[in-house]
């Protein structure tokens, strides 16, 4: 359901909102001519003022600081990040105009809470049904310039879903879902004005988006699992790097072999020496084809452990090393090619060319493991086909050239990852 027409204007005699204050009663001093179905658009700035949220701060990026719950992307001294809220955005909200010298203003501690609060003042006031979105200003990637966006909602439907509807043309709609309290708090955004002291606007004529039932602003946030864009490029890079565990358990999931294939090309950009590219990379995409490798690398163990003395006990524990593989759903055999090394014909150096090489497929491995972090999958490097390499060139069918360095086991990981303990980078560090 829409409307062909709606009026939106500014209402003004709010004047300065100070600590304590009813917003409700101020609005409704105003004599605003509010009837049932009418939208108000009120700036966080007053709401942040009425709820005391004014904080003494010589230094703003302490403030923000406090309220910062993750960094999202940084340039310079500009922070976009996710505040206590959940709303991702420049500076966590903290905002130092329009608020004495030495002072900054916080957003509201809970929004949705404060537009409920002045919804009931107003019914209790005016005896008018009415929807309330608290708005504040927003930068939006890929976009140029700044608009007002709902971070608080009472009584509004904050998103309508057209999914499953159609088009005029009877197309079905599959992913269609309109941001409805956005689209009414840049309209009033329009008509409001920073400077002017005009910090609240009126929409008339969209009584249809008044709804008691509505989620609150809350629900225009996109979780973490569905944000595609969840962090900047460096920030990504980090959080890929830190977050990447060895995973040991895999649900059944299937593994996108495309997203192995892109963890490969990230693999690739590794530096080398020589300017060789001495990777490869074995993809085991077949259940038929891990299980024929596993059950040949196992033989090939039991057999040299019997060789050396191992009790069976010994056997078996040195074995079950390698269940992890067997539980993956998805294996990768990175392979270390020499192609382009110098043979000097002497030790020390022929042994240093040789520690290049590996040293190079080792950079090559850890991309892989990151980028398949990035992809959402969960690995675990194991070094067993390094120990029987001959047994794996023949099942794989591989030159003998390409030397196994372990296998990867990769899938979806079964539960999350537990925390690494933490390490301090100054223990592994040595100036000179």
């Amino acid at each position: 359901m829409s409307s062909a027409s709606y009026r939106v204007w500014a209402l003004p005699g709010i004047g300065e909102v100070r600590p304590g204050d009813n917003l409700a009663k101020l609005i409704a001093a105003t004599t605003p001519g509010l009837v049932d179905g009418d939208v108000l658009l009120v700036t966080s700035k007053i709401v942040s003022k009425a709820e005391g949220r004014v904080v003494e701060a010589a230094d703003r990026e302490a403030a923000i600081d406090a309220e910062t719950v993750r960094v999202v992307a940084r340039r310079g001294a500009l922070r976009i990040v996710e505040n206590r809220q959940g709303l991702v955005m420049a500076a966590a909200g903290v905002d130092a105009s329009n608020t004495p010298a030495g002072t900054v203003l916080l957003l509201p501690v809970d929004p949705d809470a404060s537009a409920r609060a002045i919804r009931d003042g107003l019914r209790d006031e005016l005896g008018v049904d009415v929807g309330v979105i608290v708005t504040d200003t927003f930068g939006r990637p890929w976009r140029s310039g700044l608009t007002d966006v709902a971070i608080g909602a009472a009584g509004v439907r904050v998103l309508h879903d057209l999914r499953g509807g159609t088009d005029a043309y009877s197309n079905q709609l599959s992913a269609t879902v309109v941001a409805t309290a956005d689209e009414l708090a840049a309209a009033g955004d329009l008509v409001k004005g920073k400077a002017e002291g005009l910090p609240v606007a009126v929409v008339r004529g969209l009584a249809h988006v008044v709804d008691d039932a509505g989620p609150g602003a809350r629900a225009l946030v996109r979780g973490a699992a569905d944000d595609m864009f969840r962090l900047g490029t460096s920030e990504a890079v980090r959080e890929a790097v830190t977050q990447r565990r060895t995973v040991r358990e895999f649900t059944d999931q299937p593994v996108d072999g495309g997203a192995v294939r892109r963890a490969v090309e990230a693999a690739v950009t590794a530096p080398a020496p020589h300017h060789t590219t001495p990777w490869r990379f074995v993809l085991l995409e077949s259940e038929a084809s891990r299980v024929r490798l596993l059950d040949a690398m196992r033989d090939a163990w039991v057999a040299d452990l019997r060789r050396d003395g191992a009790s069976p006990e010994a056997v078996a524990k040195r074995v079950r090393r390698g269940d992890v593989l067997r539980r993956a759903p998805y294996l990768a055999v990175p392979c270390l090619v020499a192609d382009g090394a110098h043979t000097y014909g002497d030790e020390r150096r022929d042994t240093a060319e040789r520690e290049m090489f590996v040293t190079a497929a080792g950079a090559g491995i850890q991309n892989f493991l990151v980028a398949l972090a990035g992809e959402r999958l969960g690995s675990a490097w194991v070094s067993s086909t390094m120990f029987c390499r001959e047994v794996v060139r023949e099942v794989l069918g591989l030159p003998a050239a390409w030397d196994p360095m372990g296998a990867v086991a990769i899938g979806h990981p079964s539960s999350p990852p537990q925390p690494r303990p933490p390490r301090e980078a100054s223990s592994f560090i040595e100036v000179r």
